[in-house]
């Protein structure tokens, strides 16, 4: 399983999709590669924790150069279809993405990448994929962090059709953030700002930008944007 790390603020449409960061580590030594032998499974192990190395500098293609040859020879490994799946992800190829992430999906139960096929569905404009990904995330009711970038994405597709109120409320329903607001609520706040932007009401947006700012000074553009409503 990859260890994900959210560290920018979400993306809100296409053109602030490439702002999704995401830090990612492997545990190498528990990853399983199949019937190959010892010493294969060794090589390929070296491979993967290079691959993973690669993908923190960003350096995509030589993370799908890596993945590829592993895959060549020991085909279906979760870790290594979760891993090439965000790596085409943040290359953009969305349908790559999709094939390994819902391959990864289906493998192992898991919902951790949800949010990611979700957005990769919103990116090809298959809605109704969108969704269903974001009700099985809230059925699977996992951590908050995972929730609220599902949550983020499923308004972002409200939007892309043009529905920006709809996307107002949907965020607004969100709960009520009790305490000092971690870095997935203030990815959220400024979701919310960015939706209250575009529809026009520039005071709201001020003010949860403000917010944001005030949480976080250096938490990504918010301060610019503050400053320029």
């Amino acid at each position: 399983m990859i260890e994900r790390v959210d560290d920018a603020p979400p993306a809100t449409g296409g053109q602030k999709r490439r702002n999704r960061r995401r830090s990612n580590r492997v545990d190498v030594g528990g990853v399983d590669f199949g019937g190959v032998a010892p010493a294969t499974a060794s090589k390929l192990r070296n491979r993967l924790a290079e691959a993973a190395v690669a993908f923190e500098a960003e350096r995509f293609t030589e993370v799908a150069r890596l993945l590829s040859s592993i895959e060549r020879l020991a085909p279906g490994v979760p870790e290594v279809l979760e891993l090439s799946g965000l790596t085409n992800y943040r290359l953009g190829r969305w349908k790559r993405a999709l094939d390994d992430l819902e391959r990864f999906a289906e493998l192992t139960g898991s919902v951790e990448q949800h949010p990611v096929i979700a957005d990769c569905n919103r990116a090809l404009k298959r809605w109704d994929a969108a969704e269903r990904y974001w009700l099985e995330l809230g059925d699977a009711s996992p951590a908050p962090e995972l929730i609220e970038e599902g949550r983020i994405v499923q308004a972002g597709a409200l939007a892309d059709r043009g529905r920006l109120d709809d996307a107002i409320r949907f965020m607004e329903r969100s709960p009520r953030v009790r305490g000092k607001p971690g870095v997935h609520h203030l990815r959220r706040w400024y979701m919310l700002a960015d939706l209250y932007e575009r529809a026009g009401d520039q005071a709201r947006a001020r003010r949860l930008f403000g917010d944001v700012v005030r949480a976080d000074p250096a938490f990504g553009d918010a301060a610019e944007r503050a400053a320029a409503l």
